[in-house]
């Protein structure tokens, strides 16, 4: 029987960016499936911690659609190389090179931003985020438009818009409060503080968390972060917290002995994608589109009046934050008790303004994101 192409380019078209891999389904006994597969799109840009440049956009827009045509396809699984992180968010070298200052082209950056997290919401095929390592910015957006998560425990979380110029309304203020409530979420999205896997877990932002360190060929938890369930003596739920004085300490060397292992993550990912395997086809994307409506309720509604606002904001705050962030050697952050001062004296957005909030060389240096 002759069926017709429904891609937008042909399918020998192949991906420069990112990594396009169709993997072979797998019962829950561990068999092969035959003549069915899981489509993997990878984040390829390790050595910025994924973030995605503009050309990457592009191309996860096509692998996105393509999988969704994809009829052997059972599930859509979109992770990054490496075992550092899932995705930083955007690329801020592009964002200070390109985009600082020039709201146009920002502007139609946003719209194959907007059209990628369109493009994840509204596959034809489950959705399930392995995260790898860190999920931060617009890389927790991404990930949260997707139907599952699940990470390995040394992976964070969080937002990085208002620290470095920008409002996290790439998906975070339309979905972060859908999971975890509108408290935590406007915690998250204003100050800007990483959760770990297992807060992310206990909020209800993630399917799964598994070990990912082993040390002397045993894995064991996150030691960064308490990983017994447990509340304090003032009631406070403290699973998932950063640990602190000696407990810390220890946990950092014990970090530096171990090496990552993401096995026991691709085993959890897997059984994920073998429970999907064993339901019905239409009636389980029915219940992925019933439930996806919650989040297309906000996003229909948001993502073209905040691609505006966001656009603009490159005249400002997107500048002198993105720039800052790419100054090395520097706190990559700018004065931000200057600038409100200055804002409340009533001064301009001027060229002095951008050269006195700037950060300084010599102060100490953050990662990136």
């Amino acid at each position: 029987m002759s069926l017709l192409d429904h891609d937008l380019v042909p399918r020998s078209t192949g991906f420069e960016h990112i990594g396009y891999e169709e993997r072979p389904a797998r019962r829950p006994d561990g068999t092969t499936a035959e003549g069915l597969h899981d489509v993997w799109i990878t984040l390829r840009n390790e050595k910025e911690m994924n973030a995605y440049t503009t050309a990457a956009v592009r191309e996860v827009i096509l692998a996105f659609r393509r999988a969704s045509n994809d009829r052997a396809a059972v599930c859509v699984v979109f992770t990054g190389a490496g075992t550092r992180a899932f995705c930083a968010g955007g690329n801020t070298r592009e964002y200070a090179e390109v985009y600082a200052g020039k709201p146009q082209e920002y502007r139609q950056y946003l719209r194959l931003f907007n059209d990628m997290v369109t493009a994840i919401l509204t596959c034809d095929k489950p959705v399930v985020c392995r995260v790898n390592g860190l999920r931060v910015g617009g890389g927790q957006e991404i990930g949260m438009a997707c139907d599952f998560s699940v990470a390995q425990d040394l992976a964070r979380f969080g937002q990085a818009g208002p620290r470095h110029g920008s409002a996290p309304d790439g998906g975070s203020t339309d979905f972060l409060h859908l999971f975890v409530g509108i408290e935590r979420a406007m915690e998250s999205c204003v100050t800007c503080e990483p959760w770990s896997a297992h807060k992310a877990f206990r909020l209800g932002l993630l399917t799964e968390v598994v070990p990912a360190l082993r040390v002397d060929g045993q894995l064991v938890p996150n030691p960064l972060v308490v990983t017994d369930r447990w509340t304090d003596d003032a009631g406070r739920v403290v699973y998932g917290e950063p640990r602190e004085g000696e407990a810390l300490a220890r946990g950092k060397a014990l970090l530096e002995r171990g090496q990552i292992d993401l096995g026991p993550l691709d085993a959890a990912v897997a059984r994920l994608c073998s429970k999907i395997l064993m339901t019905f086809p239409e009636c389980s994307i029915k219940t992925v589109e019933s439930l996806r409506k919650k989040k297309l309720e906000h996003w229909d509604r948001n993502h073209e009046s905040n691609r505006a606002w966001l656009a603009e904001n490159m005249l400002t705050e997107g500048r002198a934050g993105f720039t800052a962030f790419e100054m090395a050697g520097t706190s990559r952050e700018i004065d931000f008790v200057t600038l409100r001062q200055r804002l409340a004296a009533g001064l301009p957005w001027d060229e002095a303004m951008f050269a006195v909030i700037a950060p300084r060389p010599g102060g100490p240096k953050a990662s990136r994101r």
